[in-house]
């Protein structure tokens, strides 16, 4: 195959990719989506969403209605609040982890009994580790090059990031397993205590009861 079919292809696959829609959901007037993100710590969030409202007349959903916007609630591990804030119908936001493992993210509208119940559709995409790199190269002046390498060095340290989660991980489903590990070996040591327990006082009850029929 030639470079310029090579080129072609791969253009073809980037134009399909461009293409294809992310995750959207459907909620009602006060109903509440959560997401559960596994994060590694230190790491920027990035989550673009925008909001649809159903018209019953065409049965479809059209853009959203003046003064709906989106609620955003963003808790690490240990549940303490990251974002809690109030967007428009359609942007982004971002937050920083500081602490590994699952964070919990919550979208609800901030409508009210104004919008008649309606439903919502919402088109959800989040992006972890990544970075606005157009931007930062407009602020930071930096050439092809310097932002290729820029890229290449936040991925390597995407990456690292990554393996320590998982080393994090791995430390914390062993310390599970060995702790459920121990729980086990106390109850089955448990169990036979009592059953030799048992065994011993009916062994003495039927003594008893053997010496008690002797002595008739």
């Amino acid at each position: 195959m030639t470079a310029s079919r090579l080129f072609t292809l791969s253009y073809i696959v980037l134009a399909l990719a461009s293409l294809t829609q992310g995750l959207y959901f459907h909620i009602g007037e006060t109903e509440r989506k959560c997401f559960i993100e596994e994060i590694p710590d230190e790491t920027m969030v990035t989550g673009n969403y925008k909001l649809q409202l159903y018209d019953p007349r065409t049965g479809g959903f059209m853009p959203s209605s003046p003064g709906l916007g989106m609620h955003v609630e963003i808790r690490d591990p240990d549940d303490k609040v990251l974002l809690s804030r109030v967007y428009s119908s359609e942007g982004r936001f971002t937050f920083t982890s500081h602490t590994p493992g699952e964070h919990v993210i919550c979208l609800y509208s901030n409508s009210t009994k104004w919008f008649s119940g309606s439903q919502l559709r919402v088109h959800f995409d989040i992006q972890v580790g990544e970075h606005d790199y157009a931007n930062v190269a407009q602020k930071e002046k930096l050439t092809e090059l310097q932002l290729r390498v820029r890229q290449l060095l936040d991925q390597v340290d995407q990456i690292a990031k990554e393996q320590n989660y998982q080393r994090y991980r791995e430390e914390r489903f062993r310390h599970t397993s060995e702790s459920t590990n121990q729980r086990v070996l106390w109850w089955s040591i448990g169990q036979v205590g009592i059953l030799l327990a048992m065994g011993f006082w009916q062994m003495r009850h039927l003594k008893s009861f053997f010496e008690a029929k002797k002595l008739v």
